[in-house]
């Protein structure tokens, strides 16, 4: 905008000047206040200006509650203010009732009729199963199953080591731990799990729920001891690949590699052998050793007959690591094969679009 212009138009000279109610600038409103206008000499009967400009308005005569102006009989009725329409309305509120009668009104009573409920039990137990349902939270399923029961050698291990009764209670809540874990209410399964390897430290399944819960929350120290006490109880080469990497958030690369050497000297699963992979190579490239993080990624430079998650992963780790290295046409290459099993995964799109395809 240029200096001295306003992004308000100009207003008209008329404008700051009052206006009547038919809307005419420099006009008195309708009525008289007895004889001549007492704004200036020469005012005329009907309480109007003499017509030149510039000419104010008169006292506001006093109007009847009827809404006209005072003056001769049949004048023109002034429109009502939005207040005294208000008025109106309040004093017909007001208005005297018609006199009571005992009478009519003990008849009327009289005539009256009650209907009769009766409690037969199933309406108040609908009643209370609806009010059960309106106050879980949206989203939240209607009837909430029990949680899936945890597995019958761990049952008989917390039945053998607290006796029967104890043994089933405490199953029933490392079942409730397990599935806190899975919808990802970490503080819970933690606390529940906490409670039941305190009272059985020898059950390794407990153990192993904390440590996860303590994994997912970012407790790596916490989460390596409960780990670690239940593969000491139970090995299980599944949870090699959590404690690497918890060891690789603090920064333990002999650690590191140490875990690695047990994950490929228990001979696991495609997936568990991926996800060791995945982390040792991480270790490596934390540690600035890229090309070190790309020998161990090798063996995933292989197509499989089936596709699988943990294959995706792979190559997308493989992608990561030539980008970072300075190979654009290889880093394009392994997105670009995550990309033709699943164009969503993760930010393959982006990556590829940032490196020019």
């Amino acid at each position: 905008m240029s200096s001295g212009s306003s992004s308000r138009p100009p207003r008209r000279d008329d404008s700051r000047r009052p206006t009547d109610r038919s809307g005419r600038p420099g006009g008195k409103p309708a009525g008289k206040s007895g004889g001549k206008s007492a704004s200036r000499p020469g005012g005329k009967p009907d309480g109007r200006s003499s017509g030149r400009p510039g000419g104010k308005p008169g006292p506001r005569s006093g109007g009847r509650p009827d809404g006209r102006t005072g003056g001769k009989p049949g004048g023109r009725p002034r429109p009502q203010t939005e207040a005294e329409r208000r008025a109106q309305e309040v004093r017909a509120r007001r208005a005297p009732r018609e006199p009571r009668n005992p009478e009519l009104e003990r008849q009327r009573i009289e005539e009256r009729t009650t209907e009769q409920w009766v409690d037969e039990g199933s309406v108040r137990r609908a009643a209370a199963g609806a009010t059960a349902r309106a106050s879980k939270p949206a989203g939240e399923p209607q009837t909430r199953r029990p949680p899936k029961p945890v597995d019958p050698e761990v049952s008989a291990e917390l039945v053998d080591a607290l006796g029967k009764q104890r043994g089933v209670r405490l199953a029933e809540r490392l079942a409730q731990a397990s599935e806190a874990l899975d919808r990802e209410r970490f503080q819970e399964s933690r606390r529940l799990a906490a409670a039941i390897a305190k009272e059985a430290p020898t059950v390794a399944a407990a153990h192993e729920i904390l440590g996860l819960s303590n994994y997912r929350l970012g407790r790596y120290k916490q989460a390596v001891a409960a780990l670690q006490t239940a593969q000491d109880l139970h090995a299980e080469p599944a949870l090699l690949p959590v404690i690497a990497d918890c060891q690789r958030a603090q920064g333990r690369w002999a650690a590191v590699e140490q875990v690695w050497n047990e994950i490929k000297a228990s001979s696991p699963s495609h997936d568990v052998m991926a996800e060791g992979r995945i982390v040792a190579a991480g270790a490596r490239a934390d540690q600035g050793d890229l090309r070190g993080a790309l020998e161990i990624m090798e063996p995933a430079t292989k197509r499989p007959k089936a596709v699988r998650e943990f294959h995706l992963r792979q190559w997308y780790v493989l992608g990561d690591l030539y980008d970072r290295v300075g190979d654009p046409i290889a880093a394009r290459r392994w997105f670009a094969t995550v990309a033709e099993f699943d164009d969503d995964y993760a930010d393959v799109s982006s990556r590829l679009r940032a490196l020019g395809r």
